[in-house]
């Protein structure tokens, strides 16, 4: 059985690459240095902290119930922040090679991802990332449902709001560190 899916309903799921909407004001960490990113909310859930930013709104507007389909870009060394959710996060480099790294109870690890390659943390992993390769890269992020915000290392958002008087609310969106 098939449904009405007319051109107008069809167009509302297109979003053009040369039109995204992104910001570089996402998240809490991206302030910080090796933290600098544009993140495209294309479409799903919303995943950043900056709630308020109609930059960071989906570029399909038309609903997602149980996950989010993204893209970061950013220049050589910059990437994330350690951070974990409560769902999985599945990443792709589209542009460029970048390195994933994750811990493993207190154990450092990491791998190199070519474009194309792929990477899914777990639940309650903590993750990372920095773009190793020339020029702008671009990765694909693909989280799960219900998406929440992140969790940062412990001691890391105070560092941020010391640094860079950026921080949360206790909802986890983004505020200043004057209010």
């Amino acid at each position: 059985m098939s449904g009405s899916f007319p051109p107008e309903l069809m167009a509302a799921n297109i979003a053009r690459f040369a039109s995204l909407r992104g910001s570089a004001n996402a998240y809490v960490d991206t302030s910080m240095p090796n933290c600098r990113r544009t993140k495209f909310n294309i479409v799903g859930l919303g995943v950043t902290e900056n709630e308020v930013d109609p930059s960071l709104r989906p570029n399909i507007a038309l609903p997602a119930a149980s996950f989010n389909v993204g893209m970061l870009e950013c220049e050589n060394g910059q990437g994330t922040a350690p951070h974990s959710h409560e769902t999985e996060e599945f990443f792709m480099p589209l542009i460029g090679n970048w390195r994933v790294f994750w811990l493993d109870g207190e154990t450092e690890h990491s791998a190199e991802l070519a474009p194309f390659d792929s990477v899914m943390f777990p639940v309650g992993c903590f993750r990372w990332f920095r773009y190793v390769g020339e020029g702008k890269g671009r990765l694909l992020t693909i989280i799960g449902g219900p998406a929440g915000k992140v969790d940062y290392l412990p001691g890391y958002e105070e560092e941020t709001a010391a640094r860079t008087g950026q921080r949360r609310n206790a909802d986890g969106t983004l505020a200043s560190a004057e209010s």
